[in-house]
């Protein structure tokens, strides 16, 4: 079996029972994923795609990549998150200079910004970090207007998955189910003993931490940490899902991320060289930047702005304006 063999069928079941997978027999071609026929595209829609008989390929448009979408054109959407797009929500980001969580943890008493997320000194010491996990409390904050474009993408069924690098949840609060997500870096959602190894619910290391107890293992004593991954551990299994996710998507939306963590960062390669690519973000990052292909498209600035704007285009605005009212209506009683 090939090197990669054995990641890709665990991937494949992870994924979903009833997926078929057709090979050509040299390590090529995936297709009939989940059964889907091919889509009879217009002839517009067809040039955008590369398709359209032309062998010159033109430089696609935000309104281009909302035309792929609003015409179904596009039906396995892959996207990548960053912090990005949890800042609107009220969540810091970490490497922004001055307002970042790494320039503003001295209250910690941390002797380095990157060793609250290091197993080996939270073992040492969690207080640190628990009093960080106290401010990141998914109750604390709420999904903005990224996270629910994204949850909309899910609900016309064109969201085949969503990869994050936050640890905030939002994702979750937003609607979006678990069998849509990859959390590249894991989440509060449960807690595993540092020691036995047992886990537990998300809920109980909350109530410790909330209340200012050290969340314990009431098996054997050790200290509870919560799902998310540290510096030097693995990814969760989930994560090898991108054998078999990026290979298939036909577009890659990119928003909200500094692409300078590996091997999350890497995944904006992962794609086939035809399939349009977008970022979203404040600065031109990662491989779109230093090796750019002839079909991405980029939109700088504020990621709020530019989602609304994708939004409208779609002509998704009042579906959007819809939903932010429902989701708010749930938390504050008000939809009852």
């Amino acid at each position: 079996m090939a090197l990669w063999g054995r990641p890709a069928v665990r991937a494949l079941r992870l994924w979903a029972p009833g997926v078929h997978v057709i090979c050509d027999g040299k390590g090529g071609h995936l297709g009939n994923v989940g059964g889907r026929r091919p889509i009879a595209f217009s002839a517009g829609v067809s040039g955008i795609l590369g398709n359209g008989g032309s062998s010159k390929k033109e430089k696609l448009s935000l309104q281009d990549i909302a035309e792929l979408i609003r015409t179904r054109a596009c039906q396995r959407v892959v996207v990548m998150v960053g912090a990005g797009i949890s800042t609107p929500s009220g969540i810091p980001d970490f490497r922004s200079p001055g307002s970042g969580r790494y320039s503003n943890l001295h209250e910690y008493d941390v002797p380095y910004p990157e060793a609250i997320f290091e197993l080996s000194f939270f073992l040492y010491n969690p207080k640190p970090f628990l009093s960080l996990a106290k401010k990141l409390y998914p109750g604390n904050h709420r999904p903005n207007v990224t996270h629910y474009f994204l949850r909309l993408l899910h609900d016309k069924g064109q969201l085949l998955r969503l990869y994050t690098q936050n640890i905030d949840g939002l994702e979750r609060a937003s609607g979006i189910p678990a069998s849509k997500l990859v959390e590249a870096h894991g989440s509060f959602a449960s807690a595993t003993c540092t020691v036995c190894r047992r886990t537990a619910p998300g809920e109980d290391f909350w109530g410790d931490v909330l209340g200012d107890r050290l969340p314990c293992c009431p098996v054997c004593g050790g200290i509870m940490k919560p799902d998310i991954v540290f510096f030097g551990e693995s990814l969760p299994e989930r994560f090898l899902l991108h054998v078999v996710d990026f290979p298939t998507a036909d577009l890659l939306l990119i928003l909200g991320t500094s692409l300078q963590v590996e091997p999350f960062a890497s995944l904006s390669e992962a794609v086939r060289s035809s399939v349009p690519r977008m970022l979203m973000n404040r600065d031109m990052v990662g491989p779109l930047a230093w090796r750019p292909r002839s079909r991405d498209v980029v939109q700088l600035g504020d990621l709020v702005h530019s989602v609304e704007r994708l939004v409208e285009l779609l002509g998704w605005t009042e579906e959007m304006k819809d939903l932010v009212r429902h989701e708010t209506g749930k938390v504050t009683g008000s939809d009852k």
